[in-house]
């Protein structure tokens, strides 16, 4: 009996099985990119699924024709019949070949339609946007710096969909009571909200509280805009938008409460922002910040559900929109530890790190003066 003989009766490996096991490996691997390929296209038809209502309106249909589906949403049937076909390999739509109909599935329906924080199809969004600048950000690995704002001309939009569906749930009844300044905020106190995007959380809260002030601040014209459009749609006389940046924020001891919703880890100058922040609140004032849960160590986030996804919109969106400026590029995922102790660095005397049920992708910073 030879040695490999007695390896093999003995149940030991071989140079043999090495290579068969090495094949099976990279079937595998090819396997799962088929998939990655299949899903990364099933997440941009899902993407147009929202855009052009189709969700909606299958959502509230019985099993129908493409001509039926197309003209009960107003499009063109053969654009309809075509991604039609794509979401029924995708496994998003039921098909009945004897009839020719098409069901959205029941189990989907609430996750890709409606206007609540359910309707992930909302931020399938964001993966279009990404597919957009890509060529733009592959060149940024060679060149180092980054894309500005004004290169995602459909950010402000999606991102105030996105972040509106958790404010017009939660911010009132679940987010600012964190911030232990309920009976102030219906008294009448003074609050800012740092990088306020579109403006909608600033006037939601101008329109629970109208005897507090609000003003919203965003270096980005077009988000200035927004919010100041929609606080005259609602004849709001409590809210109010300045353009300007947060690094550049000379505020002292004049506001009670600073708001900040997902855009420090945007900024150029992080640490002077948070710095300016306390410095603008007076001395019994709050700072309430919203930022994305995950871990400042790469290792934790191993298992976070959907921790490809921060690393990829940073990469694309925010670390890239900082470096542009010539900031530290702190990026999405800087973490739940790195930021706790950024704020405290800034001079906050405590910093208390709470969570909602509700909002599974955010960590909620509560900071005292």
């Amino acid at each position: 009996m030879t040695t490999t003989d007695i390896g093999l009766a003995a149940g030991g490996g071989t140079a043999g099985d090495e290579a068969a096991t090495t094949e099976e490996a990279v079937g595998e691997g090819a396997a799962r990119l088929l998939g990655i390929l299949n899903d990364s296209s099933a997440a941009v038809l899902a993407s147009i699924g929202y855009q052009t209502g189709l969700f909606d309106v299958m959502a509230g249909l019985p099993p129908a024709s493409s001509e039926q589906i197309a003209d009960a949403a107003g499009l063109h049937e053969r654009y309809v019949r075509e991604w039609l076909g794509g979401m029924v390999t995708a496994r998003f739509v039921q098909y009945q070949p004897a009839g020719d109909t098409y069901r959205l599935d029941p189990a989907l329906a609430p996750s890709v339609s409606g206007p609540g924080v359910d309707n992930l199809a909302r931020t399938l969004q964001y993966i279009t946007l990404m597919g957009e600048v890509a060529g733009r950000i592959a060149q940024k690995f060679r060149t180092g710096g980054g894309l500005g704002y004004e290169d995602y001309p459909d950010f402000l939009d999606i991102q105030a969909g996105d972040s509106a569906s958790v404010h017009d749930a939660s911010l009132v009844s679940a987010i600012l009571p964190l911030a232990g300044c309920e009976d102030r905020l219906r008294a009448g106190i003074d609050v800012a909200d740092i990088g306020c995007g579109a403006g909608h959380a600033v006037n939601l809260m101008a329109a629970a509280f109208p005897a507090s002030r609000f003003t919203g601040y965003d270096f980005f014209e077009d988000a200035v805009q927004a919010g100041r459009a929609e606080a005259r749609r609602l004849g709001l006389t409590n809210a109010r938008f300045e353009l300007l940046d947060a690094a550049d924020l000379d505020i002292v001891e004049g506001v009670d409460l600073v708001t900040v919703f997902d855009a420090i880890h945007d900024q150029a100058r992080p640490a002077k922002v948070l710095q300016n922040i306390h410095r603008a609140l007076r001395p019994d004032g709050t700072f309430l910040m919203v930022d994305i849960k995950a871990s400042s160590n790469l290792s934790d986030n191993i298992e976070l559900p959907w921790g490809t996804f921060l690393y990829a919109i940073s990469t694309f969106h925010c670390m890239s929109v900082s470096l542009a400026q010539g900031g530290e590029g702190l990026g999405t995922v800087w973490g739940v530890q790195l930021a706790e102790s950024m704020v405290r660095a800034a001079g906050f005397r405590s910093v208390e790190v709470r969570e909602l049920e509700e909002d599974p992708f955010n960590a909620y910073f509560v900071a005292r003066k």
